[in-house]
């Protein structure tokens, strides 16, 4: 089945908000057997959301909208798409007592215009929303699927899995899997190139490439029937490319670089420290955002200042002059005092030129050098960056994660390693 994504609000249309629900939404939907052809944004206007819905469902099987089936006087999805079907809009008296169950639990009266939601298209399938005040609803109109969904992520999803999910499995007779491997050390093209033969010949499984900020990730997907396990078709192509691309295959489970490196640390109890200049912290936060880090990651210093690299880091005040701070001695001795100040098994270290401004001929914006520093030694690795200061920052720190995913795994760093 062909499935376009309806998204109605003019907060999206303005920017206010991402569209997060489509997203979703696309990589759910497959699973079951339904492919999403288009993705469609409208804001709150009736006859814009009738003409969205009409060509929808022209070129589609299935229609699925979020957003609009709140209680106030924009919120027109349900009467907008009652109207296209010719279907009345009739109370629906379990919707309303659960409202107002939901308000009496909070405390707080019910005000006439939530009745409004209580009132759905006759004949269809009412979504319970365990969530919020708006349920959703399955409208099946001859050939064609309609599906209203809340728009707040937090009451979309659980209405989908708990509803929508299940109504498509029980039709399906097929579903399509996904692997997903994650690449960091070469480029999309160069990746590319490795598997252009895989790519040509691809029937079942498909093969897709895309490229995010310093990294690749590779969709492999098979469609099989149901009660055939898709990972006989998907392993010897995952094995392949694994195969082919070496060590710069980070992740066959869709971990991110920091998920990874941090499973390593826990794994192998290793204790980190880090020492960050130019990405100004960015590495301990996206360390703590791991739930059960602390057993491993033992704190963090940003030191942006020389001053602040001597007196917390213990940086030669020597190097600094001779060097610079933005140089592969400066990083070595970060890493090496930062481990020393918190007596960690590792610690790592950054300092850069971030940008935008700051930058010299023999020390352009982009240039980074970060550090490593364990037991088996000091490991250092210049960057050459580009992009915005965000850009940069942030690839930064996945070089660190990469160069802790490596050392930890027994990947050979060179103590003079050039990035």
């Amino acid at each position: 089945m062909k499935a376009e994504i309806l998204a109605v609000g003019t907060e999206l249309l303005m920017g206010q908000i991402v569209n997060t629900n489509a997203q979703y939404l696309s990589s759910r939907l497959p699973q079951v057997d339904v492919g999403v052809y288009y993705h469609s944004v409208v804001g709150d206007n009736p006859e814009r959301l009738k003409e969205s819905l009409e060509l929808a469902l022209g070129r589609c099987d299935v229609v699925i909208t979020t957003g609009g089936l709140g209680p106030t006087q924009d919120d027109l999805t349900k009467e907008t798409i009652s109207q296209v079907c010719g279907r009345k809009l009739v109370l629906h008296t379990e919707s309303l007592e659960a409202m107002k169950g939901f308000f009496g639990k909070l405390g707080r009266e019910m005000t006439q215009n939530n009745a409004k939601q209580a009132y759905m298209p006759e004949n269809s399938i009412i979504l319970k929303n365990n969530n919020g005040t708006a349920p959703g609803c399955i409208i099946e109109q001859g050939e064609k699927i309609i599906i209203m969904l809340p728009g707040p992520p937090s009451e979309m999803k659980p209405m989908f899995e708990d509803f929508v999910y299940p109504y498509f499995e029980k039709r399906s007779s097929y579903t399509i899997e996904s692997r997903y491997l994650r690449v960091f050390g070469i480029g999309e093209s160069a990746l590319e190139t490795k598997i252009l033969d895989l790519i040509d010949r691809q029937t079942n499984p498909t093969i897709a490439t895309y490229a995010k900020e310093g990294e690749v990730t590779i969709r492999v997907s098979a469609r099989t029937a149901k009660g055939q396990d898709p990972q006989v078709l998907l392993q010897p192509v995952v094995e392949e490319i694994g195969r082919r691309i070496g060590n710069c295959l980070y992740s066959q489970e869709n971990l991110t670089l920091d998920q990874v490196a941090a499973r390593l640390l826990l794994e192998n109890n290793i204790t980190l420290a880090a020492a960050e200049s130019c990405t100004g912290g960015l590495i301990s936060q996206m360390l703590t955002d791991i739930p059960g880090i602390s057993a491993v990651f033992m704190g963090g210093a940003v030191t942006y200042s020389n001053d602040a690299k001597e007196e917390y880091l213990g940086v030669r005040h020597e190097t600094l002059l001779k060097y610079g701070a933005v140089s592969r001695q400066t990083a070595g001795e970060m890493a090496e005092g930062v481990r020393s100040r918190l007596k960690t098994d590792m610690g790592v270290s950054v300092t850069g030129i971030a940008g935008p401004g700051g930058g010299t001929a023999e020390k352009p914006v982009g240039l980074v050098y970060i550090g490593l520093s364990s037991e088996k030694g000091t490991f250092t690795k210049e960057l050459r960056l580009f992009g915005n200061r965000s850009r940069i920052r942030t690839v930064t720190a996945l070089n660190v994660f990469d160069m802790i995913r490596r050392h930890v795994s027994g990947i050979e760093l060179d103590a003079s390693l050039e990035g």
